[in-house]
Order: structure tokens, then sequence, then C-alpha cells
């Protein structure tokens, strides 16, 4: 009897349930988990440097307001995060100090503006700093855009692309089953699909993919953790990495 593969656990912006999101504080926490991979997202300054932060804009996570790409990096890494206990918006260079030597897999996530728009040539930057700095082989660089999946895919074409999709960007590029078939011709290695559009898409999903290329996002709640651990799936993608650690730990120890 073949034994069962291990869904793998991503910390989701570090696990911004359980430390301040995409901060340094959780990054360096999350490490002794003993996680799979931790996602992050990329925004570029004013003068081009690559800046860690999910939103286009600082209002939700820091102490300052407006568009992270308005902002000089000199004055960026001086801008606190809410709650961040002396964090402050970190560079792409920080948090690959941080999270590289670890050697788990980076789940590289390139933002659109404030406008939805994308940032030129910000593919091919994120990838020249990926190879200089010795992770490109650790890293799975992403986003929602097909227009940006698809020029990662030119800029990285031996590396590791992922896409993701929730029920707004379905609708937006025509159905879900023409977006992942529009991803699917890019190629691309992983698709990641929000948990409540995976559940009513996850045999189309299986049509097309292999079980370990499917990643389920974002499971937080202890129930729905252990069900999405048991799916047949590649990857859960989780705000409360120590929690699905400790769920993945539990199941482990029952099925022996």
């Amino acid at each position: 009897m073949t034994a069962k593969r291990e869904v793998k656990i991503i910390g989701h912006r570090g696990g911004k349930l359980v430390w301040p999101e995409n901060g340094l504080t959780g990054f360096r926490a999350v490490i002794g988990l003993g996680v799979d991979g931790v996602e992050f997202d990329i925004h570029p300054s004013a003068d081009g440097e690559l800046f860690v932060i999910h939103d286009p804009t600082l209002d939700r996570t820091t102490v300052a307001q407006g568009p992270v790409a308005a902002r000089k990096a000199a004055e960026l890494r001086t801008i606190a995060l809410k709650d961040g206990k002396g964090d402050t918006v970190p560079t792409l260079d920080q948090v690959l100090d941080v999270l590289g030597p670890a050697g788990f897999d980076l789940h590289v996530e390139i933002k659109l503006d404030a406008n939805g728009q994308r940032y030129p040539g910000i593919e091919a930057k994120v990838a020249e700093k990926l190879e200089r700095r010795g992770v490109m082989k650790q890293a799975v660089v992403t986003s929602f855009s097909p227009d940006v999946v698809a020029e990662l895919r030119r800029v990285v074409p031996r590396g590791r692309v992922l896409a993701s999709i929730n029920s707004k960007w379905a609708a937006d590029l025509g159905g879900f089953e023409t977006a992942l078939r529009r991803f699917k011709a890019i190629p691309i290695d992983y698709f990641a699909v929000e948990k409540s559009l995976m559940k009513t898409t996850l045999d189309l999903c299986r049509a097309h993919f292999a079980d370990e290329q499917l990643v389920g996002w974002v499971v937080n709640e202890a129930d729905e953790i252990d069900e999405w651990l048991r799916q047949p799936i590649g990857w859960i993608d989780t705000d409360r990495p120590d929690l699905a650690m400790e769920i993945r730990r539990r199941q482990a120890a029952a099925r022996s």
C-alpha cells in the first residue's frame, strides 16, 4: 500500500495571523516551525528598489498612507508596520537575508500597482535579484495576472512559475475554465486556487494538473486545515502555519 503523500504547508505573508504581515519578525519566527515554504509579496519603490508588502498602498499594514510606489526607498525603509514591534517595511534583500539560508521554498508574488497595472520590467528585476542572491532554485514566482505570469515564464524559462486565481479573477478572465486553460498554456508549474473556488473546481483542476501542482489558499481555521491537509493537492497556503504544522503532525501520528 502506497503511503499518503504529505500536503506541504506555506506560511502566507509569513503567517500574518501570528506575526505582523510580511515583517521580518514573522519571517524569522516561521523558520523554526518546519514549514515547507513562505509566501510574500513584492512592490517597487519610486526609485526602483524591491520591497516586501502586500497592498499597493501603505494604509492597511503600516502607519503611513499612499501608494508604495510613490515613496523612495530611503523613506520606505523607515515606515513602521502596524503592531510591528519595531519592524519596518522590509526590502526584498532583507527578506532574502532571513529566509534564503532556511533552504525552503520561497513563493514570491509580484503584485500590481494601485491602478491594477503592471509595474514595467518588474518581472525581470525580481528574477535578476533571485538569481544574484542564489535562491532561484528555492523560488516559486507567482502572480494573479496572466500577463505577469507569461512574462515570468519568459524571464525564468527553467524556474518555477505559479498562477493564482479567485472568483473575481476567474470572472474577469471569462470564467474559471477559460482562465485555467489560459494559464496552463503559458505554461505554469503550480496552480493556486482560493479555497471556496477550489471546492467546486477540484475535479476540473485535477484533470489539468497533477495533484502536487495544486495549492489551496488561504486555509486558516483548524477544521478546514485538517480537511485540506487530507485533500489530493500539493500545498496549502495559511496565515496560521503554527496551527497547520501542529495539525499535520497530529494527522501523521494518527496514521502511524
